[in-house]
């Protein structure tokens, strides 16, 4: 059900990015501005941060706007703000519907800090110690079958992670991510992404 989710709002950004006659950039996506449908059909809400852009207008400079967790790192660089910065966020959405924790929480903790980072710790347990099923939701991880699950958890975590590289042009299209979803293109081995903190201000 968490990958249908997922697949839906992959698909609803990448229309929004992609389809619409003007593209549609959020620049908030999060869990709190996703709304289900009775059949679990997600859709996006609260487009009062978004901005509408003619296709060959993508790359704006704008002061920052977002969620703290969930902003690109070029929100605080010089960078152009592109549709990248939606596909950002998008990818530490995807990590939140796989373990059931915020970005900024483990264990019952807050933490602000770059001590522990939550895609870097993602990355280690799936890909460096190969124990995929320890960043499963507790709700989720008795029902976890590594022969019948884990190409779908492998999936949705490879995406997230090429979703968060740090550079905007390392992270693919939203439409590319809704393929990487579906199982129609290949997904190459991610790099770590890198953590960068952003303090109180």
């Amino acid at each position: 059900m968490r990958y249908i989710i997922a697949l839906g709002m992959a698909r609803a950004i990448a229309y929004l990015h992609e389809e619409c006659l003007e593209w549609v950039l959020h620049y908030d996506i999060k869990l709190e501005k996703i709304l289900l449908c009775d059949d679990f059909c997600p859709k996006i809400s609260d487009f009062r941060l978004a901005k509408l852009r003619k296709k060959e207008d993508m790359a704006t400079m704008s002061r920052r706007k977002g969620t703290l967790g969930y902003m690109a790192l070029e929100w605080i660089t010089a960078d152009p703000i592109t549709s990248k910065a939606d596909v950002y966020s998008f990818g530490m959405v995807l990590l939140e519907l796989v373990s059931g924790i915020r970005n900024c929480e483990i264990q019952g903790f807050v933490v602000r800090s770059e001590e522990w980072y939550f895609p870097g710790w993602a990355f280690d347990k799936m890909f460096k110690k190969m124990r995929g099923e320890e960043i499963l939701d507790g709700q989720i991880r008795d029902a976890y079958d590594s022969r019948a699950h884990f190409k779908m958890v492998n999936r949705m975590v490879k995406t997230a992670m090429w979703c968060l590289q740090d550079r905007p042009e390392l992270r693919p299209t939203m439409g590319k991510v809704a393929k990487m979803l579906e199982g129609t293109v290949e997904i190459t081995e991610p790099k770590k992404p890198t953590v960068f903190f952003l303090g109180e201000e």
